[in-house]
């Protein structure tokens, strides 16, 4: 989750996984493999942030889809991260009703257009962290701000994208992942972290 870290480096892979996904559409298993390398640390990361030790068993279930769906998508290779990402929540919340769990209620569901970028101070504060710990603290978030959070910086993808995935309005998703990246600064400076942690939440496991 650090600066330069997965976020980075995917949108750096972008132009790499949309060539790797037109060759896919056309048959190319290997290519699929290229595509499926460079989007599942990303997407793991995600769907651990929403169903915890599930996510591997829901991850599976998504690259199904993806893999049956995968002459319906167009776009790029941005484009592609944020239609997984799409389709990986839908398999999330479906798992969840069928363990009859309640999503928290959003928290905050209006645009705040005046907010400092969330990628910048708050973020750098779980940098020190492990993967697991940041995941514990993103999930106790309240529902609308983890699942902000885990798009903006776990998956990579932009605030507009953000939206489409959530069906949210892009000032509606930055607020929220601003403000939970704040309540996970505050948390992190009242335990008083420190910078020797071994991972960052970005970084599969």
């Amino acid at each position: 989750m650090a600066r330069g870290g997965e976020p980075r480096r995917a949108l750096a892979h972008d132009g790499e996984l949309g060539a790797a996904v037109a060759r896919a559409q056309e048959g190319d298993e290997a290519a699929f493999a290229v595509a499926y390398r460079l989007v599942q640390p990303g997407l793991l990361g995600y769907l651990r942030g929403l169903v915890g030790n599930d996510a591997e068993d829901v991850a599976s279930d998504a690259w199904l889809e993806i893999a049956r769906d995968l002459g319906r998508f167009s776009g790029d290779g941005a484009g592609f991260r944020g239609w997984t990402a799409t389709i990986a929540r839908h398999r999330a919340l479906d798992h969840l009703r069928r363990q009859r769990v309640r999503p928290r209620s959003s928290v905050l569901e209006q645009d705040v257009l005046e907010l400092p970028d969330p990628s910048s101070t708050h973020e750098r504060a779980l940098e020190s962290i492990s993967t697991e710990q940041a995941l514990r603290l993103v999930r106790g978030l309240p529902r609308d701000q983890a699942e902000a959070v885990l798009l903006r910086v776990v998956v990579g993808l932009d605030g507009p994208a953000a939206a489409r995935v959530l069906g949210k309005r892009p000032g509606a998703v930055r607020t929220a992942a601003y403000r939970g990246l704040k309540r996970l600064a505050d948390q992190l400076g009242a335990a008083g972290v420190t910078d020797d942690g071994p991972g960052t939440l970005g970084e599969s496991t």
